[in-house]
């Protein structure tokens, strides 16, 4: 038979005392969420519904009576009206009386070890827990109790064996029964979300400890899908997007065990736990159920099954309508409400229900860690991915991303567990939002698709196109712009801007002759582009013909390419030896030159135009007036200057020499040749201004925009010009009007995120990066540590500006250039901790986004340095 052993209350230990302060020596970063057992998450579309009834259901299947799993961990973050009311009490209790009760169908050898603890409570919720005489010390308004009570269900044969287990606990409790977030305040309890979710996930850690332990963890939300937490915060973006509080004396590479916290970070951490929704049976269920649903959805969770209780209104039969039948929708059966009741023939009779749950819930579980672990494998059976070569892709090289949260990835380990790693490429450079942004974005793009869908735009206006243009041009084209031509990606801006350019360019200097009627078929004498070696505009044909001849336009990739521009070498500056440095390549050097003009204490002083008025500046007209009167006619005639403003990307993060920059849009000026500013790349803060022509201090005809202007969530691009440019297309018939479009053009969905990525990035009380002026980001990357690693003998340079801080490592021959790997083993490295890189050959480069935290990148920064510490040791050996 079954015996239930003496409840054992610790009385000893009731007690409250201050909340330790975060471990120095603990790496807050280093989240894991562990797939070796499933964990879910216990959501319900309204309060009252049944919840912990579920969870206590499930603990009853997981342990009682075929003992699926060893151990239980049901988790309550939140708990209001303690202790009258106690969730974890509830489970505690019930689970231990259906082991009483089920005890002939248990085998003699069975036994269970539940226990029940609170960690934190507010004064008034603690005071029935504290012995007489406790001390009563509290760190804001909550009491750390460590309270426990424990039960054993032992069967006669039990002997020594390891006993199956329940551990419940509540994370905070508070006296009020009220709304978490109105009960905080009243109590002088609040809780901040970072605070919350580390004991979650500490909980989740020490719920695990034991090895060889079958395990099964819910954590039970408190209240509805939407309902606010302690802080406010609503539950459904708390527990998507885990905030965790760590100290910045952590991340350096100097501190010592013992030093204090010296300043409190928040970090955001992907935690998306999949789902179980508890829905609404009664009258009016059917809408809150399929409410909540959508909210759990539009945030990235996955909703494994929907249970309810039968109010006898079949509500389940609209609602599996509704879910297509693609999320099982199961019933319990009535709950007695005489509240005298102890539920035992209740979960009696919905046993086969929560058995059912529980089979659903684990097939979930295992198909997801199945599919993880195939997708590698899938993958480069069927992929053709861009600029990579496939031979140096095994499978297990394959980056398995599960989902993202703000500027982390969650990636999926073979050791069964997911992790986080920091984009530090941003994504191929679209990426800005934090985790914040993102769920805006994912709202607002779902409004969108509702609302449109798509809709034709050639002569027709709607909200979303109109509002994106108009802050286009007050923001990127203020001052210079006045029209917007929507495309849908970077190169087919180019595309589109080469086009403005040349018919810009043929009007100004009389090449549109009457004679050429509207059917005629002459060409006009050839138009070529004036650009700079080093840039690049894009993988289309018409774009790749406005750059230099490269890795990117040779034979192998582009046989058709001719080039068809007059190509200068610029000069670049870098950081090199704590010290910024001008590189000028052959035929700018100049005895004239006066050495002081080759450095610079600041990136300021070369951002500075008052450099204007220097002898450089003398020297570079000089020769952009000499380069362009050696180039022939008879090669064509240069219709366009297209530069990358500033920094030069996919060509290796190189920086121009922007008063080379300047200097050459004046002298096209003179010329009367259309300027064209490629800011796909460098537009909407990446190099902290919103555009780099801030930078530059002057504006171009035509500027090309793309990557972050819809906060990297959909394609979508825009290209800017001046009125004069559009003047160059009217005419009285249609063939003169530019013939381009795309089907998707300024589609409702991408214009709808970039109005709202413009208008958050600019605005300071959502980006704290952005100046009291609202004109410059702060800085992002440690100043000292830049100049460490710019003094390492294994870097030749960097260059940091704005969300960018790239460096190329020393090497020689094979080893430097695009297509060499000679980083490879560094980037290995350090995705193993965290960092996600993709190199430009020996270059390899940190991109945050316009509103990540400096803490954030200096992190990375650090541990690029470590990582480059043992990289050059290995390079030695």
């Amino acid at each position: 038979m079954l015996r239930l052993s003496s409840l054992l209350l610790r009385h000893n230990r009731h007690r409250c005392h201050l909340t330790k302060p975060f471990s120095t020596t603990t790496n807050p970063l280093s989240l894991t969420v562990p797939l070796s057992h499933p964990i879910y998450l216990i959501w319900s579309s309204n309060t009252s519904l049944g919840k912990t009834l579920v969870s206590t259901g499930l603990a009853a299947s997981s342990l009682l009576p075929h003992r699926r799993r060893r151990s239980f961990l049901y988790l309550k973050p939140v708990q209001t009206g303690f202790p009258a009311d106690s969730d974890s009490g509830f489970v505690f209790s019930k689970l231990t009386s259906l082991a009483l009760r089920r005890r002939r169908l248990l085998s003699p050898h069975f036994s269970l070890l539940a226990s029940n603890h609170l960690l934190k409570a507010s004064a008034s919720a603690a005071a029935s827990l504290l012995a007489p005489g406790a001390p009563r010390i509290y760190d804001n308004g909550m009491c750390s109790l460590d309270w426990s009570e424990e039960r054993r269900v032992a069967g006669e044969n039990s002997g020594n064996d390891e006993p199956s287990e329940l551990v419940c606990k509540t994370m905070y409790a508070w006296g009020d029964a009220v709304s978490p977030h109105l009960a905080a305040e009243r109590e002088n309890g609040t809780i901040e979300d970072s605070a919350l979710l580390e004991t979650v996930q500490r909980c989740l850690e020490i719920g695990v400890e034991k090895e060889n332990m079958d395990h099964f963890c819910v954590v039970e939300t408190a209240g509805g899908v939407a309902s606010p937490g302690p802080s406010g915060s609503l539950q459904c973006d708390l527990y998507r997007f885990i905030y965790f509080l760590y100290c910045s004396s952590v991340l350096s590479s100097t501190s010592k065990a013992n030093s204090k916290c010296e300043k409190l970070v928040y970090v955001s951490r992907p935690f998306r736990l999949p789902a179980i929704l508890v829905g609404d049976g009664r009258l009016g269920g059917i809408s809150g159920t399929i409410s909540a649903y959508e909210t759990l959805k539009l945030r990235g969770y996955d909703v494994v099954a929907v249970v309810l209780e039968d109010h006898g209104l079949v509500n389940e039969v609209p609602l599996a309508s509704y879910l297509r039948n693609s999320v099982p929708v199961l019933v319990l059966p009535p709950v007695p409400q005489d509240l005298s009741d102890d539920l035992m023939e209740w979960y009696d009779g919905a046993h086969s229900v929560f058995d059912s749950l529980m089979e659903i819930m684990l097939s979930a579980h295992s198909e997801r860690v199945k599919r993880l672990h195939d997708m590698p494998k899938r993958a480069v059976d069927v992929f053709w991915w861009p600029f990579t070569q496939h031979t140096f892709v095994p499978e297990g090289n394959v980056t398995v991303i599960d989902s993202r949260c703000g500027e982390n990835f969650a990636v999926f380990k073979n050791d069964d567990a997911i992790t986080e790693q920091f984009d530090a490429c941003a994504s191929w450079w679209t990426q800005g939002p934090d985790a914040t942004l993102q769920t805006e974005l994912a709202r607002d793009i779902g409004y969108a698709a509702a609302r449109f869908g798509h809709v034709m735009f050639p002569e027709n206006v709607y909200e979303p196109a109109l509002e994106c243009a108009e802050l286009l041009l007050e923001g990127v084209g203020k001052d210079w712009a006045s029209r917007t031509y929507f495309s849908d990606n970077g190169s087919t801006a180019i595309e589109i801007a080469l086009k403005m350019a040349f018919r810009k360019f043929s009007h100004d200097h009389g090449l549109l002759l009457e004679s050429l009627k509207d059917n005629s078929t002459e060409r006009c004498p050839e138009l070529v582009v004036l650009a700079l070696n080093g840039s690049y505009h894009g993988d289309t044909l018409g774009a790749m013909e406005a750059q230099a001849p490269s890795c990117y336009t040779g034979f192998l990739q582009q046989p058709w390419y001719k080039g068809r521009g007059f190509f200068l070498d610029p000069p670049t500056v870098f950081l090199s030896k704590n010290m910024w440095n001008l590189s000028l390549p052959e035929g700018l050097h100049s005895p004239d030159l006066n050495v002081k003009n080759m450095t610079f204490c600041s990136r300021d002083d070369i951002l500075n135009k008052s450099r204007d008025n220097s002898d450089l500046a003398v020297i570079y007209s000089s020769f952009i007036s000499h380069q362009l009167s050696k180039f022939p006619e008879s090669k064509g005639l240069i219709g366009a200057l297209i530069i990358e403003p500033v920094i030069h990307g996919a060509g290796g993060m190189h920086m121009v020499d922007p008063l080379f920059q300047r200097v050459l849009l004046n002298e096209c000026r003179n010329k009367n040749i259309p300027v064209i500013f490629d800011e796909v790349f460098t537009g909407f803060w990446r190099l902290g201004t919103e555009s780099a022509a801030e930078l530059l201090r002057c504006f171009p005809d035509i500027a090309c925009f793309g990557k972050l202007m819809t906060g990297g969530t959909i394609p979508l691009s825009a290209t800017l010009a001046t009125n004069a440019v559009f003047d160059s297309f009217i005419g009285d018939s249609k063939l003169k009007a530019l013939l381009h479009g795309h089907s998707y053009s300024a589609h409702a969905i991408g214009c709808t995120a970039a109005a709202k990525s413009i208008r958050w990035f600019k605005d300071s009380d959502r980006n704290p990066n952005i100046s009291s002026k609202g004109s410059l980001l702060r800085e992002l990357w440690d100043n000292k540590l830049v100049y460490q690693i710019s003094s390492h003998p294994g870097i030749k340079r960097v260059v940091v500006l704005g969300t960018l801080c790239a460096i190329e490592l020393q090497a020689q021959g094979c080893n430097a250039g695009y297509g060499s790997l000679y980083a490879s083993s560094l980037v290995k490295q350090l995705r193993e901790d965290g960092v996600y890189m993709r190199p430009l050959g020996n270059v390899i480069y940190l991109m945050c986004g316009p509103c990540t935290s400096p803490k954030i990148c200096n992190q990375a920064l650090r541990k690029v340095y470590r990582r480059l510490e043992e990289f050059s040791r290995s390079q030695q050996n």
